[in-house]
């Protein structure tokens, strides 16, 4: 299966589920509406997508399901990070990118329920990847670092469940992703481009 980015990775698997789970209506919510920006492309009024209204992030039933949101979502193309970028800096902006994403869909960072936390090292020319013990302890490195910034996003004993995985590689030039839901607090008004 050929994807050009997470977001339609994760959009075609939701899709994928939907119709196993006979849930069509739940597909037919995931696809943009006809003159929508094309994923990855700039909203109308903002510097570099909403992540809240771009395909695979919807609400449903009180519920506002994030799909993929990496280091880059939500900043200009010329403000992008590179993978060979500190790992710190990949996970703070994701965190940003996040919590922009889920007060503009109406929740808060304590309304999130679950979290799916991705991370890999940097797959780059000229940067040497570990093997053995030491790739075990860059991850552990890694999964450190995520914690010491992941829980200042949120209030204390308002993290979510929330389950990490290390993988080889992330598109879009990430060395992080996160995938989830939260309940919604205060629905945007319709007008607000919901």
């Amino acid at each position: 299966m050929e994807t050009n980015t997470r977001r339609n990775f994760f959009g075609k698997i939701a899709a994928m589920a939907a119709v196993i789970a006979g849930v069509p209506k739940l597909f037919a919510q995931q696809t943009s509406p006809a003159g929508a920006p094309a994923t990855g492309s700039p909203a109308p009024g903002g510097a570099g997508g909403d992540a809240a209204r771009r395909p695979g992030n919807h609400t449903y039933n009180g519920i506002y399901y994030f799909s993929g949101t990496g280091s880059n979502d939500g900043y200009p193309k010329e403000d992008h990070i590179l993978v060979t970028d500190p790992f710190e800096k990949h996970v703070t902006r994701t965190m940003d990118a996040l919590k922009k994403s889920v007060e503009r869909a109406g929740c808060t960072m304590d309304s999130i329920i679950h979290a799916q936390v991705f991370f890999c090292l940097p797959l780059a020319d000229g940067v040497a990847m570990p093997a053995g013990k030491a790739r075990f302890d860059a991850h552990k490195a890694q999964y450190d670092a995520l914690n010491k910034i992941y829980r200042t996003y949120f209030s204390p004993g308002g993290a979510p469940s929330r389950a990490c995985m290390a993988l080889e590689w992330i598109p879009g030039d990430s060395l992080i992703e996160i995938v989830g839901s939260a309940r919604v607090i205060n629905p945007p008004t319709t007008a607000a481009g919901g």
